[in-house]
C-alpha cells in the first residue's frame, strides 16, 4: 500500500488546513489509517486515526481534539484531517501511516503503523 499525503501549506495563527492521505489500494479487513506530526526538533507524535471499515472509530490526540478532524471516503481510498483553530504549535511535517488489524490502543504508536506516505508540511505562522 502506498500512501500520498497533501495539502499541507503555510496559513496564519486560527486558520484552516485540510491534508489528504490517499492509499494505492483498498485495504481489506481492519485497516487503520492515521496521522502523526513532526515539528522540528521534536518527536513524532500522534494526531488522529480512523479506521476504514465498520464504522469508522476514531481516535484524536488531546493535544488537538475540539481542532482536528479525521474523516473517510472509502470509494476514493482517502482520508481526511480537517484542522481549523490553527496555533503556531502545530507547525511540523505531517504524515500520514496505515496499519493492519490495529488495536484501538495502539492508535497513537507509530511503531504499530505499517505503510507510510512521505509527509506534507504545515506552517502555522503567528
Amino acid at each position: 500500500v502506498q500512501l500520498q499525503a497533501s495539502g499541507g501549506g503555510l496559513v496564519q495563527d486560527g486558520g484552516s488546513l485540510t491534508l489528504s492521505c490517499a492509499a494505492s489500494e483498498r485495504a481489506s479487513g481492519r485497516f487503520v489509517m492515521g496521522w502523526f506530526r513532526q515539528a522540528p526538533g521534536k518527536e513524532r507524535e500522534f494526531v488522529a486515526a480512523i479506521t476504514t471499515s465498520g464504522g469508522g472509530s476514531t481516535r484524536v490526540a488531546n493535544s488537538v481534539k475540539g481542532r482536528f478532524t479525521i474523516s473517510r471516503n472509502n470509494a476514493k481510498n482517502t482520508v481526511y484531517l480537517q484542522m481549523n483553530s490553527l496555533k503556531p504549535e502545530d507547525t511540523a511535517v505531517y504524515y500520514c501511516a496505515a496499519a493492519n488489524n490495529l488495536i484501538f490502543s495502539d492508535y497513537d504508536r507509530d511503531t504499530r503503523y505499517r505503510y507510510w506516505g512521505q509527509g506534507t508540511l504545515v506552517t502555522v505562522s503567528s
